[in-house]
């Protein structure tokens, strides 16, 4: 079934019949509203800091081969809403064509696409991209997505509509919450772990959530930054 098959009250009823209604899994009210005025304010003002940064970055993307800046992929979000995550630019302008005819022509990369959707040596990733990338510098717009409301700065890592399947009965888990900038994923190995373990790790991030623990994935972010382990 198609994306466009799958309205916001559809996978809201996916959520409610895997585990009950989604409202009963989110955190508390009050708990819920700080973790948003956080958000808020840590976004803003990150954006702000490295606002020097960033105009750096948009120019070096822009300047490296004329393409666009950023790059923004639909995702599901919080509840099963779509919405467009967004990222520097960190692949050719023909990713799509080159991944279609890499799929079709390499049984090997086609596997490795299938079971974790990420190609350890992507031949679409540019110079500039691959820089961006192990520094996850890339991810850094999504600090837009937090203040629109549609990300967190920390939760499960952000997942297409083709992917959310793979949550089989944990569907309420990722929906139940926003995506992340940075998660227990992030911190565990990210690409190197398996997407049963990504799975299992949301789960746990949902039925043990606090404010102290986000704080605690994000002190964990800035090590496992340095280390780039998992990073491609």
């Amino acid at each position: 079934m198609t994306w466009e098959a799958h309205s916001f009250e559809a996978w809201s009823r996916i959520g409610r019949a895997a585990k009950g209604d989604l409202r009963d899994s989110r955190p508390r009210a009050a708990r819920r509203t700080s973790k948003r005025a956080i958000d808020f304010l840590v976004a803003i003002t990150a954006l702000i800091l490295l606002s020097p940064l960033l105009l750096i970055v948009a120019m070096i993307v822009k300047l490296s081969d004329g393409g666009p800046v950023f790059y923004s992929h639909t995702r599901i979000g919080f509840g099963g809403a779509p919405f467009g995550c967004l990222k520097f630019r960190t692949m050719k302008t023909d990713a799509s064509a080159q991944l279609a005819e890499l799929l079709q022509n390499n049984p090997a990369a086609r596997s490795e696409w299938e079971a974790t959707r990420k190609l350890k040596n992507d031949p679409r990733i540019t110079a500039v991209g691959d820089i961006l990338r192990r520094s996850s510098i890339d991810e850094l717009p999504q600090l837009i997505n937090i203040l629109r409301g549609e990300m967190s700065l920390v939760g499960p890592r952000p997942v297409t509509a083709e992917e959310l399947p793979r949550y089989g009965e944990h569907i309420w888990a990722y929906m139940a919450v926003r995506p992340g900038l940075t998660g227990q994923w992030q911190t565990s190995g990210r690409n190197d772990v398996s997407y049963e373990y990504r799975v299992s790790l949301d789960v746990h991030y949902l039925n043990n959530w606090s404010l102290v623990r986000d704080f605690v994935i994000i002190a964990k972010t800035i090590p496992a930054l340095f280390s780039q382990r998992g990073s491609y």
